[in-house]
């Protein structure tokens, strides 16, 4: 038999779980990313990289982008945590929101993701970008639903 307990996490779970997904793509294609963000967070290219610039290049933008997109976060987790009965704590919140922070700075790096398509057997998919579509972008959303995934686990578990 379920207790109450039980269903109040599995509530909780499923509440939190909608923030982050909403939350995500609010925050990774609205509000938490500028244009010049959205362009250097993955510098410097291989080419660059070849051709003698810093692998500091790019850690800028990628870190601000982080901050604007887990203040979006934030701010919905506390909207949602106010108006629900939910049962969070601030360790949960912190391990949940710091997963996801590590874990989006790593793959907006965007080498990360060219490395795993390209170790998988995908590399043609690393390079698909025609039809609408476009291979690194998917994957690259696709890892931070999966982070998040994670990052939900804390924060109800916590």
């Amino acid at each position: 038999m379920t207790s109450i307990e039980q269903i109040a996490t599995l509530a909780t779970f499923g509440a939190v779980w909608a923030v982050l997904s909403v939350g995500h793509n609010l925050a990774d294609h609205v509000f938490g990313q500028t244009d010049h963000q959205a362009d250097n967070k993955g510098a410097p290219s291989a080419a660059e990289v070849a051709d003698g610039a810093s692998l500091r290049r790019g850690w800028c933008a990628c870190l601000g982008h982080v901050a604007q997109y887990h203040l979006v976060m934030a701010v919905m987790l506390a909207l949602v945590w106010a108006v629900l009965p939910l049962q969070l704590s601030f360790t949960g919140l912190s391990a949940g929101l710091v997963v996801s922070a590590v874990t989006h700075a790593f793959f907006d790096r965007r080498w990360p993701v060219r490395w795993l398509l390209e170790h998988i057997g995908s590399k043609g998919f690393a390079e698909l970008k025609a039809a609408g579509m476009n291979g690194m972008y998917l994957t690259d959303q696709a890892l931070h639903q999966t982070a998040l995934l994670v990052s939900a686990l804390l924060i109800t578990r916590l």
